[in-house]
This record gives structure tokens, sequence and C-alpha cells, in this order.
């Protein structure tokens, strides 16, 4: 079985002795860096049928926004794609802006 969760899940499993004794391996996995969110980004961007362009105000606002929310966090970054999807079909926009990203990331939650 493979747990997958937030950072320190593992140390609050030491509270649960006959689960924490079967826990065989334990990854940290690390932010994501400027390239790899672009690159994430952009493929995330095309699944929408739109196009990203960094040097572009509105994307590269956009873009900011993601890495705010997210910190560089890939999980979050997958929950919260979804959310956009839905934000721009509900609201029937076809710009992904930053008020988009802050309207997606409010149905999240996200903790500190």
């Amino acid at each position: 079985m493979i747990l997958l969760g937030m950072p320190g899940i593992d140390e609050r499993f030491r509270h649960y002795p006959q689960l924490y004794s079967r826990l065989g391996f334990s990854h940290h996995y690390r932010t994501l860096g400027r390239e790899e969110l672009l690159f994430v980004l952009d493929r995330h961007w095309k699944r929408l049928g739109k196009t990203l362009d960094p040097d572009d105000f509105t994307d590269a606002q956009a873009t900011a926004a993601i890495e705010r929310i997210t910190r560089g966090n890939f999980r979050l970054l997958e929950q919260l794609f979804p959310q956009i999807n839905r934000v721009l079909k509900i609201n029937q926009l076809d710009t992904i802006t930053d008020d988009v990203i802050e309207a997606a990331a409010s149905i999240l939650v996200i903790g500190n």
C-alpha cells in the first residue's frame, strides 16, 4: 500500500505504533523549481486548449499566482487545475488570469 500525504505525515504516524511499525519507506518530495513549474504549467495549459506564453503579462501574473499559492508543490498543482477548468467553464472565460487562479484556490483547502 502506498500512502501519499502532507509533509511530515510519517512523523504523525509515530502516535500510532501499529501503523508506524509497518511504515517501510518515507520519501520527501522536493518542490518544483522555476523551469520544472513552467514545464508542468505548459502541459496543463495545453490540456485546457490554451498556450502558455511566459512573456505575456497575463500569463506571467497567472504563473506567479500559481507559484505563490502552491509554493511548487506538485500535488497542490494537480488539485488546482481541475478547479481552474471548472471556474473557466462556469464563468465562460477563455483566459487563465490571476483572478481565475484565486477563485480556483479558494475552493481548495490549502494549509500553511
